[in-house]
């Protein structure tokens, strides 16, 4: 039972909020500004970086004429210690492992800038799952395009269906766009219930991804 699946990084696989937060905050205290609760920049995840950074300035009243130069020294900011503080959600290289024993095909396509999406998945050992990776900078536009979706899907010689795999709003709307099949991790960053995000099936936890999966292919197949 073969398969390409994408997956998205931040939410997904990873709980990189506190980097991510450590790197605003970073930025805000240079402009006198306080720092901001992981709780609230939360909110302003899914979009890429520069998009965080818009909604923290607005958010502290910053104008906006800044907002070049201080996503710049954000990025620069989260680029010298982007995997400070990041974990792999419990049970995910083991769920990757059997997806690969499986004959699934393993991409990556996120907003993440692209080279703190490979040094995070290199420092957290689990680059080895990952045939592909796109981030947020790879192409000229990012999700919810579904071409960042479709552009990361053929990089990799397609084996079987396609499915993609993420937590949040962004994610499904760049599912239903792309036309790919939606699988929801409910622990991630969605800031809506379940039954408000467009998907196939959820999990709760990356130890039921295989089995998602698999029910998800079948799903398929007796659509086909």
């Amino acid at each position: 039972m073969t398969a390409t699946l994408m997956f998205d990084l931040d939410g997904t696989l990873i709980d990189s909020l506190p980097d991510i937060a450590a790197a605003a905050n970073r930025m805000l205290g240079d402009e006198g500004k306080p720092a901001l609760p992981q709780e609230i920049i939360q909110k302003f995840v899914g979009n890429g970086l520069p998009k965080l950074v818009e909604r923290v300035m607005g958010h502290c009243d910053i104008p906006l004429d800044r907002h070049s130069e201080l996503a710049k020294r954000t990025l620069d900011y989260y680029g010298a210690a982007s995997s400070a503080q990041t974990v792999v959600y419990p049970g995910v290289p083991e769920a990757l492992a059997q997806l690969q024993q499986m004959g699934c095909v393993l991409g990556i396509c996120t907003n993440k800038p692209e080279a703190p999406a490979r040094h995070i998945l290199d420092a957290l050992g689990l680059s080895q799952f990952f045939n592909t990776v796109f981030g947020g900078d790879t192409l000229n536009t990012r999700k919810p395009d579904p071409a960042h979706l479709h552009a990361s899907f053929d990089a990799i010689p397609q084996t079987g269906p396609r499915l993609f795999i993420g937590d949040s709003e962004v994610d499904a709307e760049t599912a239903q766009r792309a036309k790919v099949p939606f699988l929801l991790f409910t622990k991630g960053y969605r800031k809506s219930s379940i039954d408000e995000i467009p998907h196939m099936l959820s999990y709760d936890q990356a130890i039921e991804l295989p089995s998602a999966v698999r029910a998800s292919l079948t799903m398929l197949e007796e659509t086909a």
